[in-house]
């Protein structure tokens, strides 16, 4: 099995709006498809090292009896208006280091937008519980970005 999926969508807007909703904590729980990001806190991330905090609720997967928890978000890569990628870090510790990421490419009438999620670094012991989101949940949080920001 891969230890990374990713799927591309091309998005009838400007990278540099997309980039910006994509720094947004706001902006990560408005286009989250899995329903577990309920809500956020902090400033926009500029660069490597920036976090913000996310609330979260796991029983909107109904795979673990977590709950409602908080984690912070982590930029592990960071090129304006071209790729932002983050690790989580939250009740597992060490933190686990799967990573997602989004990196945009202009293109004819938008911005191709290519989402990530990464559990290659991911230690063996806890691989069993990965990929925690499928790969139609990332196709559908490009679905609700399209939504966002397209204008047309």
């Amino acid at each position: 099995m891969s230890e990374r999926f990713e799927v591309a969508r091309v998005i009838e807007a400007d990278k540099a709006e997309i980039f910006a909703l994509l720094c947004s904590p706001a902006g990560h729980v408005a286009i989250d498809s899995s329903g577990m990001l309920q809500s956020a806190e902090g400033a926009s991330v500029q660069a490597v090292g920036d976090e913000f905090l996310v609330h979260m609720d796991r029983e909107s997967l109904n795979d673990r009896p977590m709950g409602k928890y908080d984690v912070r978000v982590i930029i592990t890569g960071f090129d304006r208006d071209r790729w932002v990628e983050w690790s989580i870090a939250g009740m597992v510790r060490p933190p686990l280091d799967h990573r997602y990421g989004y990196r945009l490419d202009p293109v004819d009438g938008g911005t191709r937008v290519t989402s990530y999620y990464d559990w290659s670094r991911v230690r063996d012991e806890a691989r069993g519980v990965f990929p925690i989101l499928p790969e139609a949940a990332i196709r559908a949080t490009l679905g609700i970005l399209a939504r966002t920001v397209e204008t047309g």
